[in-house]
């Protein structure tokens, strides 16, 4: 007699049981590694950031504990507490990287939730390499599974916040100290479940301070919430993702497809289809600065060359690109602007954002037009973009940029993530600390105890001693 086929929950939570122990292909481990660097990066720069400010206030507030680091803060705190600052600082801005097909930002919740629990309970490198890796694939999995259609107007829910539970989830029961088994990660796939929420009114945030909650804080809060709650013994639902009015069903409904949260498992690894931004700049200014770096390596022209620039992408003007974004990081003119006078694009630069409103860059700003051309978005290449840099001289000089410097089809190599780290790190770092975070996450294997890596990226930190 043949056995009934398993659940696609039940491959899953085998898989994070197997996940915890397995050795990662090279190069998935590599590519994990410039993420942990990335979103590590992003939290440090985050710390000087209002939103940052915001929630070492909030954890303050909440008083000390003894379980993880709040970067930018001394002492420690309880680990929920943690995750959701992290969370924030690492998605303070627009840094962060990015799942396109799921439609979220991973990182700047898998690895909250994942550093908080692995320093609680003294984890490894490894340990943490594995976690994140593990987060990333469930995270992603879930909103491929719900069939969300991300660029659906009608959609009202929000996949970054429901994903970066699933994945923060994962990633923090993977470092628990007492090893979860099959049935502890259906339990913990559940708790995540039921915390998975969000609404995609995020856009109205025009100070991006709740959207730092809802892609960030809030999952790896509720993440590290679902772990804590199974290192507790908490017994729950065994499949709440296809039993009985569960998760894809609610939420998916004629979408949802359960076979896509088990494809591929262990073959086909979720960090590999996730984006790394060049620029801390929102996602659709990506290709338009590209573009323009691109018009002014080639053609060696600046500021003093321009008479117009014509940008399209395929919105157009939006609440991000639109001339009155009081935000530096989303103002598309000024960042053109900032990009050209420069030479290239910053992390000070583009939070300058007292510089917008400078002469200088008014007077490039004003040349500016931005027009639609919906052909730009496909489901293959959904943030291209096209500029036309017409000289004094009458030369119109033109960039199209179809995959962005990072996306996961053109991927930086290790010495372009590391040089946007150093960037970002040296916000709040001296020089020696920053090139020592950056060591220790490209030897993460050889760490012992991931409280090392915390000490180092934490600028509130003076003991800059490595461990042995």
């Amino acid at each position: 007699m043949t056995s009934p086929a398993r659940t696609a929950t039940a491959v899953v939570a085998d898989y994070m049981v197997a996940a915890r122990a397995a050795t990662l292909p090279g190069h998935v481990a590599e590519r994990a590694k410039h993420h942990i660097l990335d979103t590590l990066a992003a939290i440090v720069s985050g710390t000087t950031l209002p939103v940052g400010a915001m929630a070492h206030k909030y954890a303050r507030l909440q008083g000390p504990g003894s379980d993880a680091t709040v970067i930018g803060l001394a002492g420690r705190a309880n680990g929920i507490v943690a995750a959701l600052a992290n969370g924030m600082l690492a998605h303070a801005d627009e840094t962060d990287d990015s799942h396109a097909a799921a439609g979220m930002h991973p990182g700047c919740a898998i690895l909250p939730a994942a550093l908080a629990m692995a320093e609680k309970n003294a984890a490894s490198g490894r340990a943490l390499l594995n976690a994140v890796a593990l987060g990333y694939d469930v995270g992603a999995r879930m909103m491929r599974a719900i069939g969300a259609d991300l660029r659906d107007p009608a959609r009202r829910y929000d996949t970054h916040a429901a994903g970066g539970v699933f994945g923060a989830a994962a990633a923090a029961g993977a470092c628990v100290a007492a090893p979860l088994d099959a049935m502890q990660n259906r339990y913990l796939l559940s708790y995540a479940a039921q915390q998975a929420s969000g609404l995609a009114s995020y856009p109205m945030d025009t100070f991006h301070v709740e959207k730092a909650f809802i892609f960030a804080g809030m999952p790896a809060r509720s993440g590290m919430t679902a772990a804590t709650m199974l290192e507790a013994g908490f017994t729950g639902i065994e499949d709440d993702l296809e039993g009985h009015n569960g998760y894809l069903v609610s939420w998916g409904q004629e979408r949802a497809d359960a076979s896509r949260l088990a494809d591929g498992l262990g073959e086909r690894f979720e960090i590999m289809a996730t984006n790394i931004k060049k620029y801390a700049v929102g996602s659709p200014i990506q290709a338009p600065v590209d573009c323009l770096v691109n018009i002014m390596t080639e053609h060696g022209v600046g500021p003093d060359d321009l008479a117009e620039m014509v940008v399209y992408t395929a919105r157009g003007e939006d609440p991000i690109t639109r001339r009155d974004q009081h935000m530096s990081n989303l103002n598309l003119r000024y960042l053109l602007a900032a990009t050209l006078i420069d030479g290239g694009l910053t992390f000070a630069a583009a939070h300058d954002d007292a510089r917008v409103g400078a002469p200088e860059i008014g007077r490039i700003a004003d040349t500016v037009s931005i027009r639609a051309n919906p052909a730009l978005s496909s489901a293959e290449s959904p943030r291209q973009g096209i500029v036309e840099f017409v000289t004094r001289d009458g030369r119109t000089l033109s960039s199209h940029v179809v995959k962005v410097r990072g996306a996961m089809e053109n991927p930086m190599s290790r010495e372009e993530v590391v040089a946007k780290a150093r960037d970002l790190l040296a916000t709040a770092l001296p020089g020696d600390r920053a090139e020592a975070v950056i060591a220790t996450v490209m030897e993460l294997e050889r760490v012992a105890d991931i409280a090392e890596l915390a000490r180092l990226a934490n600028p509130a930190c003076q003991d800059t001693g490595r461990a042995a």
